[in-house]
C-alpha cells in the first residue's frame, strides 16, 4: 500500500505517517524513494490511532507496540493492554475531577457576575429622572 492510499484510509497526512515512521511506530518497507506500507503497517497504524483516540501518549503506545512485536504471548500482550488502559482511565478520572471543579468554579464566576450587573442595573437612573448630585 502506498503513502497516499495509506492516508486516505486512515484520514491522515503523509507527514502524519512520516512522523511515525520517525518514531518508530511504522515500519514501511522502501522501493526507490516510495515507502511501501504492509498489513503489519497497517494494524500498527490502526493501534495507534485508537490509542490516540483514547487519550494515549505516543511513547505508551509505543510500549503496547513493542510487546506486540517482541512476544506473541497472548497473556503478556493482554497485560501489558489491561496495565496500559487501567492507568489511562484512572488518569481520565482525574481529569474529570478536576474540570468538574473548574467548572464550578466558573460557574460561581459567572453567577457573580449576573448578580453583579442586576445590582448595577438596578441602581442605573431611569431617563428623565433627576441624579443625587
Amino acid at each position: 500500500m502506498t503513502i497516499r492510499e495509506m492516508c486516505n484510509l486512515y484520514q491522515v497526512t503523509p507527514r502524519t505517517l512520516r512522523f511515525y515512521e520517525a518514531k518508530e511506530l511504522l515500519f514501511p518497507h522502501r522501493q526507490g524513494q516510495k515507502r511501501l506500507f504492509t498489513r503489519r503497517d497497517r494494524a500498527r497504524m490502526t493501534l495507534i490511532e485508537r490509542g490516540k483516540r483514547l487519550g494515549f501518549s505516543l511513547e505508551q503506545i509505543r510500549q503496547l507496540l513493542e510487546v506486540y512485536d517482541k512476544t506473541r504471548d497472548e497473556r503478556l500482550q493482554l497485560e501489558m493492554a489491561q496495565r496500559l488502559a487501567t492507568k489511562r482511565l484512572a488518569e481520565m478520572e482525574r481529569d474529570r475531577t478536576e474540570m468538574e471543579g473548574r467548572m464550578a468554579e466558573l460557574k460561581a464566576q459567572i453567577a457573580y457576575g449576573t448578580e453583579m450587573l442586576r445590582a448595577c442595573a438596578e441602581a442605573m437612573v431611569e431617563p428623565g429622572q433627576p441624579t443625587a448630585a
